[in-house]
């Protein structure tokens, strides 16, 4: 264990308010620039219509920041918060915590859903929220101490490990012997070295006796922790129970929280196994409807994806309840014991792997061209380790792949790593390479958006190719699903307002796999009030997973399969039972859309937010090359000649590609057409100030944003 010296910078014992329906009303904000620590009231206007969660830290964020602000300003804040169902140990999916910033990659707003139990055990400690902003000289650690009601700003020298190390050793340090009394918020070198650093927030896993983790990933918001100067932000709590959020009516959320844990207690073996497998069921599913994403998404699928899907790690978890909350029974968090890794410096150690997920799985496996489940273990491991994001790590090194074998780099530019689509020690190198700041890893680590614009300007590559096969839209990284044949995903990436992550609108599976969804209207109805109920659940300290990933076995008879009806109904009933607020089920979307609009007016504040910002990469939209084409000629041969009346008699394979883009591209500019129209925004993509003042976010600084971008 390291010898470890602390100086006390700042310290503030306060009084710990009772949590009331969910809330605490107040939060807590640090400047580590005058160490100063100040603690606020949320004003009811404010809870009324950012609800909690993401709203929060959208409002908390909105008002630190002005249109100028960069992700390495002090005035950047890191905004953390759960929500006022975060925390309940009987509902599933209910720990959550949702951080967010101004983004290194993107330059504007990222948000990201996490679990542990940093979120819940903030808010027990009597915050409903946490900004932190400001710079240190580094080695900082905030302490909130719930237990003792004291909040200290400390100097920790002899922390300079990683991020599995240093978890485990705060948590031995600050727990006075109840290890599960503590949730540490880290990163590690790989954050400090790149631009898509990732955080990691721990909980106790008391079977295991160690600390383990979830992760904020994307769009870097571990590198504006490590830019701050912060090691860590410890939260101490005791006991949690129904009563800690204290809910208006503990009987109702007793029994609707029994209803919905029983259901996945008894579907859940029927239908996906998380509880034995995780996420990691997605790999055959993905590979067998053509979406598993393979050599930097031209194709998707793959012989070979047999070796790294569900019956692979199966054998290779280790067994056991694995939840990242208290009592959530879907269980899904799951890890590997006793992990040898094969290179860095780990190598010939015995190591525990949180992970991998589907999300790891295709981004550092498939998509790479690597079919072995060690190597992706070991991408998990180091990137955790690292604090790196594995979606970026994937999806950017895949693009460095294809670059490499398209000749638009060389090894001379790569400092002598061969990376072909395969080659998987050098692609692990790279990860190493990030995390020290060394090498072709850091040209890597800037994320593809910057990788575009250095490997034209230093190395001369094309810079329309790269376009065409760069998989980012706003400069966040695509997560691992095939857009190509889902005009509704490719809606559901490009018009996200973070960027090309399935958080927001994850329609792939019901587009494509249930074709819940087959006429163009449909699409971009689902546009509208999926990005709803997924925000709702960030509002409120919920995950996504217990609402559509195992549904009720009538579902598929119901009016909206899609928006599984039942439990939506659930959640309501939830919301009512902590709050003692009266909702319906279309009170969620009513709820969420406030804050969406918000959100997308933010990303204006920033400089972005219009419809030229909700382009993406011709390879989401279509085949970029004639292999491609050619690799599902009769599909697309088919949709020529059937859907658009195209003759391809005589037509060779370049001249289809060339004539399916402009139709599908076409498609893609009436799809923005219509989900602008139904969301209520201008056909530039801006909410109207009809729109605002129908949902009550009509303040005078959102209208001056509309106004500056012709919105009156």
């Amino acid at each position: 264990m390291a010898d470890l010296k602390i100086k006390e910078i700042q310290k503030l014992e306060y009084k710990r308010p009772d949590v009331n329906k969910g809330y605490t009303d107040q939060t807590l904000s640090i400047n580590l620039s005058d160490s100063s620590i100040k603690i606020d009231k949320v004003e009811e206007q404010i809870k009324s219509k950012f609800i909690g969660g993401k709203g929060f830290d959208l409002w908390l964020l909105w008002n630190s920041v002005t249109g100028n602000t960069k992700w390495n300003s002090p005035e950047n804040a890191i905004c953390i918060a759960s929500g006022p169902m975060g925390g309940t140990p009987a509902y599933p999916g209910s720990g959550k915590s949702i951080v967010t910033t101004i983004s290194p990659t993107t330059k504007s707003v990222i948000d990201s859903n996490v679990g542990g139990y940093f979120g819940p055990y903030l808010k027990f400690s009597g915050f409903d929220a946490l900004k932190v902003t400001g710079k240190s000289s580094g080695n900082t650690v905030v302490f909130i101490d719930g237990v003792e009601q004291k909040i200290q700003i400390l100097e920790v020298s002899g922390l300079d490990v990683d991020s599995y190390e240093m978890s485990e050793i705060l948590t031995e340090h600050f727990s006075s012997g109840k290890k599960g009394s503590i949730s540490v918020v880290s990163t590690g070198d790989g954050a400090k070295h790149t631009l898509i650093g990732c955080l990691n927030f721990s909980w106790f896993d008391s079977k295991r006796k160690r600390a383990r983790y979830k992760q904020a990933g994307r769009g870097g918001i571990g590198t504006v922790f490590a830019d701050k100067g912060i090691k860590a932000i410890v939260a101490r709590w005791d006991s949690v129970s129904l009563k800690t959020n204290n809910p208006a009516d503990k009987d109702a959320l007793r029994n609707v929280a029994k209803l919905h844990s029983r259901e996945i207690v008894e579907l859940d073996p029927k239908q996906n196994e998380m509880a034995k497998i995780g996420t990691t069921h997605l790999v055959p599913i993905m590979n067998d409807f053509d979406l598993l994403p393979t050599h930097n998404f031209k194709f998707g699928q793959n012989p070979k994806a047999i070796l790294i899907g569900r019956e692979v790690y199966a054998e290779l978890f280790d067994p056991g309840f694995d939840g990242c909350w208290k009592g959530c029974t879907v269980a899904c968090a799951h890890g590997v014991k006793d992990f040898v890794p094969f290179t860095g410096p780990y190598k010939g150690k015995k190591v525990f792997v949180d992970g991998p997920e589907y999300e790891t799985i295709a981004g550092c496996g498939s998509n790479l061209g690597i079919f072995d489940p060690y190597t992706i273990i070991e991408f998990n491991f180091y990137c955790d380790a690292y604090g790196l994001d594995t979606i970026s790590v994937g999806t950017g090194i895949a693009f460095v792949m294809e670059c490499f074998e398209l000749g638009l780099i060389d090894s001379t530019h790569t400092s002598g790593l061969n990376l072909h689509f395969g080659n998987r020690l050098d692609a692990l190198e790279l990860v190493h390479q990030m995390a020290t700041g060394k090498g072709f890893g850091v040209k890597v680590g800037q994320g593809i958006r910057m990788m575009k614009e250095i490997f034209a300007k230093e190395f001369g590559a094309d810079a329309s190719v790269m376009q065409d096969i760069g998989m980012e839209s706003k400069g966040l990284e695509f997560s691992e699903y095939m857009t190509k044949e889902s005009l509704a995903q490719q809606g559901g990436y490009g018009m996200a307002l973070k960027g090309a992550q399935h958080d927001e609108a994850w329609l792939i599976f019901l587009d494509m796999v249930h074709n819940f969804m087959p006429t163009f209207e449909q699409k971009a109805e689902a546009l509208h009030w999926f990005p709803m109920f997924r925000t709702w659940f960030g509002l409120c300290g919920l995950c996504k997973l217990p609402w559509n990933d195992i549904v009720p076995e009538d579902n598929k008879d119901t009016p909206e399969p899609a928006k599984v009806m039942k439990h939506i109904k659930w959640y309501a009933e939830y919301y009512s039972a902590v709050t003692g607020s009266n909702a319906k089920p279309d009170d969620l979307i009513t709820m969420s859309e406030a804050v969406y609009n918000f959100q997308r007016i933010f990303n204006l504040k920033m400089g972005f937010g219009k419809r030229e910002h909700d382009s993406l990469p011709y390879r989401a939209v279509g085949p970029v090359t004639t292999e491609e084409y050619e690799s599902r000629q009769e599909r697309y041969d088919k949709e020529l000649t059937e859907k658009y009346s195209v003759d391809v008699s005589g037509k060779d394979t370049s001249e289809k590609v060339a004539a399916l883009r402009k139709l599908r591209e076409e498609q893609y500019e009436k799809l923005k057409d219509a989900v602008y129209k139904r969301r209520g925004w201008t056909n530039d993509g801006i909410p109207t100030v009809e729109k605002v003042k129908q949902l009550g976010i009509d303040f005078p600084e959102v209208l001056e944003v509309l106004k500056a971008n012709g919105v009156e």
